[in-house]
């Protein structure tokens, strides 16, 4: 959920209960108010027709206004402290039909009795108001809740561009590319210290990228040099004289371990290559038949360990670098042939989702560390960079390799990107 969202829900939603909560509240108070004032009014006329039988030693008339009825009856009993006020209704003679009111009822003593008297006024006009202001009161908060969600809704969208627009440069910024990161003219303090801080990190990772690609250059070159003379000093060595054979066991012990040695340089050489995606010719491949010619490139290892090998291919086409991809299927074959047992079998599958490359071979246990570099068993000889730089590539063009052993099979699968 983009933050702008989430701000826009929660700030609705607060104020949309906020607005409710007083809404209620202040409905409430103006009820309560508009009750008392009808109290008050009540009270008044209380006090006139006491005034008006303590002065006549008679009650008035009984009266029938268009707002306002009083009544009297004879008092129960013999209290005289009677005073309730009371939501009722009453006949409005005009309107023929039954209104709201608020009465009260009160007692009078008039020559030694009590005089129950019932003072009714109506509510209408009270009523009417209150629905009015409610009415006011939603019509308000109706048009404040549109206003800040319209606000939220473009305006704030409209503050938030820079940081969108920074966002997006940082999502398309390749260091290989040298290119500086453009920037967005903006009034806001915090974005632009957003990308005063974005620009100065990319300068950072740009010149750290230059120091790397720098030291790998220089260090290939100034490697690939000792190892050329040590191998050339061995084959003319090799060649001069005869040795005896203490002698030749120890030079071909230098002779494997510098093969071994420059295995190992170029395996790290690519594998910095590919981190930095520094091999960038990428281009359509026949997968199918690249695979089919790599098992006829491995047709003899498979014979010599009696190797059975079942192959189902369909077409399929990636786009990547050839000379990564003879890589990555060396890799696996290699693999596949390497851990295997003699007379096992070898399931080679290409579909339109996956190439999966099953073999028979002793049980594995530390699947964690599979794709680790210099990750290896005990009986391999190899160097332990091959399935570090097939996961590196995978990486590189989005595939997802993964590894499972399933009834005796290791099965390595690598899925293409939808």
């Amino acid at each position: 959920m983009k933050l702008s969202t989430h701000y826009n829900r929660v700030n609705i939603l607060t104020s949309s209960v906020t607005l409710i909560i007083t809404g209620v509240i202040y409905y409430f108070f103006i009820h309560l108010i508009l009750t008392n004032k009808l109290d008050k009014d009540l009270a008044v006329e209380e006090n006139e027709i006491r005034q008006y039988t303590h002065t006549y030693q008679k009650l008035p008339l009984p009266a029938t206004y268009l707002d306002q009825q009083v009544s009297y009856r004879q008092s129960p009993g013999n209290s005289n402290d009677i005073r309730e006020f009371n939501n009722t209704t009453y006949l409005n003679q005009k309107e023929n039909e039954q209104e709201p009111g608020r009465s009260l009822v009160t007692t009078v003593n008039l020559k030694g009795q009590n005089i129950q008297v019932t003072i009714t006024k109506s509510r209408v006009e009270s009523e009417d108001l209150v629905r009015v202001i409610l009415l006011i009161t939603l019509g308000v908060t109706l048009i404040l809740l549109v206003s800040m969600f319209i606000i939220n809704r473009f305006i704030l969208s409209r503050l938030w561009m820079p940081f969108y627009n920074t966002l997006k440069r940082m999502k398309s910024f390749e260091v290989t590319k040298m290119e500086a990161l453009s920037r967005d003219t903006t009034r806001i303090d915090e974005f632009i210290e957003l990308n005063q801080s974005v620009n100065a990190m990319a300068d950072r990772v740009k010149q750290d990228y230059r120091e790397l690609k720098s030291f790998t250059d220089n260090a290939s070159h100034e490697m690939m040099t000792p190892l050329a003379v040590i191998n050339s000093k061995l084959d003319s060595l090799l060649q001069s004289e005869p040795f005896t054979q203490q002698q030749g066991t120890l030079l071909e012990d230098i002779y494997q371990a510098t093969g071994r040695l420059s295995r190992l340089h170029q395996s790290l050489l690519l594998l910095a290559k590919i981190e930095n995606n520094l091999i960038t010719d990428a281009q359509e491949i026949d997968l199918k038949d690249l695979v089919e010619s790599k098992v006829r490139q491995f047709q003899e290892l498979f014979e010599k360990d009696i190797l059975t090998i079942e192959v189902r291919l369909s077409n399929k086409t990636v786009v990547m670098s050839r000379y990564l991809a003879d890589i990555v299927l060396n890799n696996l074959f290699s693999n596949a042939v390497r851990h295997n047992l003699h007379g096992g079998r070898i399931v080679i599958e290409l579909s339109e989702t996956a190439l999966v490359i099953s073999n028979t071979g002793k049980n594995f246990n530390e699947k964690e560390r599979l794709f680790d570099r210099f990750s290896k068993s005990n009986e391999s000889e190899g160097l332990g960079l091959g399935l570090a730089i097939t996961k590196q590539v995978c990486n590189l063009y989005g595939y997802q390799i993964t590894y499972q052993q399933i009834n005796g099979l290791h099965i390595f699968s690598v899925f293409f990107k939808s």
